[in-house]
């Protein structure tokens, strides 16, 4: 989307949980590559993964990764004594994610779920909203789930190699800076984790004088039952966020405007 400057509101969404299921696929992968590290003694469940994060400072899968072997060891072996050759934890991630040739994926992303339909991005435009993208997915990974499975042409994106990991709202406001010069205009941000929470209050601090406002998705492996979808929730808005949603497209331009209000 070109600049809007004359956008009612800006809405930034995240992408992992958000636009594609990533149960199957990030959190995958993460978990295999735990369990390769660890020599198949530990392969990190679901709700371990959801714990680490809720720590509101492991968005970025590799280090998440990183982080849950050390805690392994670290039950035996003091952390400084480790050594974690943490290039190759991402190859062996990567190579499961996006599959062992980097030039032809193979991996778990070719079978992400798709949330939300192309459409809907049209309906904010149509409503004089203006929205882009800010994730800690690699730029490669956004973009294809983007531009090759949701046909967006050349979206506004800021990712993994243009800012700083979330809850350092850097990219927040770089997302912000393509998307609009009226620095009044108030911005939504749809993340379903913690940290993406955390984004939106420390920009509130560096920037006050705008109407910032979190927004909390609840990624598919969460719905599975009443008291984890609960307690997910409850997660996200200790962290800050103003409403919970099922799913991105409960997000409508009526929906924008009463949040607004």
């Amino acid at each position: 989307m070109t600049q809007e400057t004359s956008a009612k509101a800006i809405v930034v969404f995240d992408i992992d949980g958000v636009i594609r299921d990533v149960g199957g696929s990030y959190r995958r992968a993460l978990a295999d590559t735990v369990e390769h590290f660890t020599a198949n003694a530990y392969r990190p469940t679901p709700l371990d993964i959801d714990q680490l994060k809720s720590e509101g400072m492991w968005n970025n899968d590799w280090e998440a990764s990183q982080e849950l072997i050390y805690r392994y060891f670290e039950k035996s072996i003091p952390r400084e004594e480790l050594q974690l050759d943490y290039s190759a934890i991402v190859a062996f991630f990567q190579s499961r994610y996006r599959g062992p040739n980097p030039d032809n994926w193979t991996g778990y992303i070719c079978d992400e779920p798709l949330l939300l339909e192309s459409s809907y991005f049209e309906q904010l435009t149509l409503a004089g909203i203006g929205w882009g993208f800010f994730s800690g997915a690699t730029r490669a990974s956004a973009t294809y789930v983007l531009q090759k499975r949701l046909g967006l042409k050349s979206p506004v994106l800021v990712a993994m190699e243009d800012a700083p990991s979330k809850p350092d709202p850097t990219g927040l406001f770089a997302t912000i800076r393509l998307l609009a010069l009226d620095k009044l205009q108030p911005v939504i941000y749809l993340g379903d984790t913690v940290a993406d929470m955390y984004t939106v209050e420390k920009a509130r601090s560096v920037e006050p004088e705008r109407t910032w406002i979190g927004v909390g998705i609840l990624p598919p492996h969460v719905q599975e039952t009443v008291a984890r979808r609960e307690a997910y929730a409850q997660t996200l808005r200790e962290a800050g966020a103003a409403i919970i949603l099922s799913n991105v497209q409960e997000l409508t331009s009526v929906q924008i405007q009463a949040l607004l209000r």
